[in-house]
């Protein structure tokens, strides 16, 4: 069955992953790590897309971001892949592709996961034994949220300002979200919409997405369609089945 193209959306928030090739490092120091951000800012502002969360892994990079139009993120990432391994293979000596495919999306509704999502990607280098608190690893935008630095490639978005009428009121409101931690049910829903491409969303959400884009939003049962006995005769006709699709 062929695959449905990406479905990427103006104006609504999108959780972004780009992973190196087989798990493979894809920065060996901090002047990698400097430069991948630094293309990634030329990348944001050239195509229009707001960067309101990332972290930066070994081998890989997560991205909450909005577009202004349909083809912003898809630009800006492949803008990033092509500037980023041309300049890293050239640094160390290297031909071929540094990333595991094209980069992963799914995208989110704001009201129910855009702070569930904007937390994941921040704790990620703890879940990974990197730090102890999120906002002590330096190639994340935690230390931004919680008033620790400042970082020019960030445009907060409007969900994050109404944590607090103050930056100190939103700081303090945000750190207690991250020690709230992320629940492994909240965890797997993320990672596996991001990983299939399905939107994350309230039935609602994805119902309104489904009339807006005309196009599935979910993944279809599986499995064929039962029998059923009518009149002496077998017929197929489809039985409501399991819930098979993601959680959401």
């Amino acid at each position: 069955m062929a695959r449905l193209p990406r479905l990427l959306l103006p104006g609504q928030p999108h959780h972004l992953m780009l992973r190196g090739n087989n798990r493979q490092p894809i920065v060996h120091a901090d002047a990698d790590r400097q430069q991948i951000l630094e293309f990634l800012r030329d990348g944001a502002r050239q195509y229009k897309v707001a960067i309101h969360a990332y972290a930066l892994m070994d081998n890989h990079l997560h991205l909450l971001a909005t577009p202004e139009d349909e083809q912003g993120i898809s630009k800006m990432m492949q803008s990033l892949g092509r500037r980023y391994v041309a300049w890293f293979n050239h640094k160390y000596g290297r031909t071929g592709t540094l990333w595991e495919g094209r980069f992963r999306a799914t995208v989110i509704d704001s009201e129910r996961y855009f702070l569930a999502c904007m937390r994941y990607v921040e704790l990620n280098p703890v879940r990974a034994g990197l730090c102890a608190l999120p906002e002590d690893f330096p190639w994340s935008s935690c230390a931004s949220h919680l008033g620790r630095r400042s970082d020019a490639l960030l445009s907060e978005h409007l969900l994050y300002w109404t944590l607090g009428n103050t930056p100190f009121e939103r700081e303090m409101a945000y750190r207690e979200l991250l020690m709230e931690g992320c629940a492994e049910a909240e965890r797997l829903s993320i990672t596996q919409a991001t990983l299939k491409g399905w939107p994350l969303g309230t039935s609602g959400f994805l119902r309104a997405l489904a009339d807006q884009t005309q196009r599935r939003v979910q993944p279809q049962a599986r499995g064929r369609p039962r029998k059923m006995i009518v009149d002496g005769d077998q017929s197929s006709q489809s039985l409501p089945s399991k819930n098979h699709t993601d959680p959401i």
